[in-house]
């Protein structure tokens, strides 16, 4: 947790390195922001108090900044300061935000950036709640809400990761999933066949659907653990099985998903010996697979498949995320 000594020190001697930099042209930015958006967050101003978006706002979301979509808070560390602009006592990582003295108006104050792209967003200010004490006073209109958090709801995200039938036996073994559905999404056919997809020309992924409980298992770990059970490196291919139906793909149902997947894969990525080309893409469509693919696994275990290609995956998956499973 950030205190103000840290914020202090980071003001000093230079903010934690963030994942990603986004360098921009003033004039590329007033071409790509809305006056006012660019007036605060390339020309440091500052809205009316109690006139922001967010300032009244607190059912949980995420928070992602306005410029370039960076992720920068989470709700569950807003309150009400009575100020009049949104405030938090944390980002949502220690190099989200980027810490600058700042000497204007008089004033001795550390002003809060966006670590990727240097959007001026507000102030940190010691006299927030315990236990940080920091009140992240932020503009509104540096901010854009990304996703409603699903507390007390089910989340859904759509994996492709070469045969339904491995994919759908990991998944069901996890404490959290509550459902898993084999499917086909990313191509152009409505309702297409099991046939038609193995022809490798509708453009459709062998994919998987999950329903579920961000309380028990997040997002993250889904995405990580999505990683580690197929192989991300290979183009159209997963073992013997190849053809475009069988890619690494990761179909987001929100752009807060988006963000978290590319954030895990550019984590993930000095731990596999190739490229990972995972593809990345908002979930255009997706189609139920037939009955008889559902639940292949618990129905067919024995077959020789099903020995030699997804046992060993779940053998690995329980070797790495024992504490995960059901």
């Amino acid at each position: 947790m950030l205190t103000w000594k840290n914020v202090l020190q980071f003001a000093r001697e230079g903010s934690p390195k963030p994942d990603r930099v986004m360098n921009l042209s003033i004039e590329e930015w007033k071409q790509k922001l809305s006056p006012d958006v660019f007036e605060i967050t390339r020309l440091r101003g500052t809205e009316r108090p109690f006139s922001g978006e967010y300032c009244g706002v607190f059912e949980l979301a995420l928070y992602a900044c306005v410029c370039c979509g960076a992720l920068l808070f989470d709700a569950s560390y807003k309150f009400e300061s009575g100020t009049g602009w949104p405030s938090f006592t944390q980002p949502i990582s220690d190099n989200a935000v980027k810490y600058s003295a700042d000497f204007s108006h008089g004033m001795e104050r550390i002003e809060a950036l966006c670590n990727t792209c240097e959007a001026h967003l507000g102030h940190v200010f010691p006299d927030g709640p315990s236990p940080s004490g920091l009140r992240f006073c932020m503009n509104s209109k540096s901010l854009i809400k990304v996703e409603e958090a699903q507390v007390g709801h089910k989340e859904t995200v759509t994996f492709g990761g070469g045969c339904f039938w491995c994919t759908e036996a990991i998944f069901e073994s996890l404490k959290g999933v509550e459902k898993v559905r084999s499917g086909y999404s990313g191509g152009s056919i409505v309702n297409p066949t099991y046939r038609q997809v193995c022809s490798g020309t509708t453009g459709h992924a062998e994919v998987i659907q999950i329903e579920f409980d961000p309380k028990v298992i997040s997002f993250e770990d889904l995405v990580k653990i999505h990683l580690y059970t197929h192989d991300p490196t290979t183009v159209n291919r997963q073992g013997a099985d190849v053809g475009s139906q069988y890619r690494s793909a990761i179909f987001y149902h929100s752009e807060a998903q988006k963000l978290t997947a590319e954030k895990v894969i550019k984590a993930l990525t000095p731990e596999f010996d190739n490229k990972i080309v995972t593809e990345v893409s908002r979930l255009a469509n997706y189609y139920p697979a037939e009955d008889y693919h559902q639940n292949y696994y618990a129905q067919n275990a024995t077959q020789p498949y099903c020995q030699a290609v997804i046992s060993p995956k779940l053998a690995k998956l329980r070797a790495k995320y024992k504490d995960k499973l059901k």
